[in-house]
């Protein structure tokens, strides 16, 4: 039997021996490590790296070290999936008014709706692409709406932007920062943004880090979810792109936000502003 399993004898009696005793307290901590590892791995769809679970697991009162995390990670064959590139959908040649990058690459806004980021990427499938277009707002990362379409068209990210705008109302002067396509630089587009009193910002040419967060949220969903399938129809690809957009807002941590989730950060930040809202109303009663 072990020279079909292809293990040694004497590891085998090694084994049935471990097998007549009581376990250990550091083999019982060490399983009980494993196991927890496994299950946060697992519950987040294989996107969690040591970091992150290491975080689960000190919130779950477990004393380990990130380390440890991940070389338990290792010995059980559990890997964050790795990172993948993408194809720029980005058309700046045209003729069209470009306005200058007045976000200066300030990602972190002090409160919500201060500043939405916005982009176009692709997936494709065995119908042909279907194309993403996200509204993030910036402050905690939170997607706010989106569209998806099979055509690369004005009418994609106009979409997106009324959907954000039907759903929050940003004050005036909010920043809408984008690149310099021309989806974003259309008439309708700019009409808009300007409707909504909006401070129109645009990332400088070829310069992608300055829409890094929206190229962040694009390269984890490709790399944590989408890469694992092979989708026969555009309706797969819609389908879980859905799922994604539910898992980055609910369950998905950002270190940036100290392991919080999207949805979980800004209803910590709106749940302070009532506190201090009634503060000072009973301080002036």
């Amino acid at each position: 039997m072990c020279s079909v399993l292809g293990v040694s004898t004497s590891g085998y009696y090694l084994y049935v021996k471990r097998l007549d005793r009581e376990e250990t307290e550091r083999e019982k901590q060490n399983r009980i490590l494993d196991e927890r590892i496994k299950f946060h791995y697992y519950d987040n769809h294989g996107t969690y790296g040591s970091p992150r679970i290491y975080q689960k697991l000190i919130a779950e009162g477990l004393i380990v070290s990130e380390k440890k995390v991940a070389n338990h990670m290792r010995e059980l064959g559990l890997y964050a999936n790795p990172q993948i590139n993408y194809v720029q959908t980005t058309d700046s040649d045209h003729e069209m008014t470009v306005f200058p990058n007045e976000l200066q690459r300030n990602f972190q806004p002090d409160s919500p709706d201060e500043v939405w980021a916005t982009d176009l990427t692709y997936i494709h499938t065995g119908e042909g692409f279907i194309y993403f277009n996200p509204i993030l707002d910036l402050y905690g990362r939170r997607l706010i709406s989106y569209a998806i379409n099979d055509r690369m068209d004005k009418s994609l990210p106009l979409k997106a932007l009324n959907k954000a705008l039907a759903i929050r109302e940003p004050k005036p002067g909010w920043i809408h920062h984008s690149d310099r396509g021309s989806q974003y630089c259309s008439n309708k587009y700019i009409e808009t943004l300007k409707e909504a009193k909006a401070t129109i910002s645009m990332s400088r040419k070829a310069t992608p880090y300055d829409n890094a967060c929206v190229e962040s949220f694009f390269a984890s969903m490709k790399k944590e979810y989408l890469c694992r399938f092979i989708f026969k129809t555009k309706a797969e690809a819609i389908a879980a792109v859905e799922f994604y957009v539910e898992f980055y807002n609910r369950k998905r941590t950002h270190s940036t936000l100290g392991y919080a989730t999207p949805i979980a950060y800004e209803m910590a930040y709106n749940s302070a502003s009532q506190q201090d809202a009634s503060l000072e109303k009973s301080t002036l009663v």
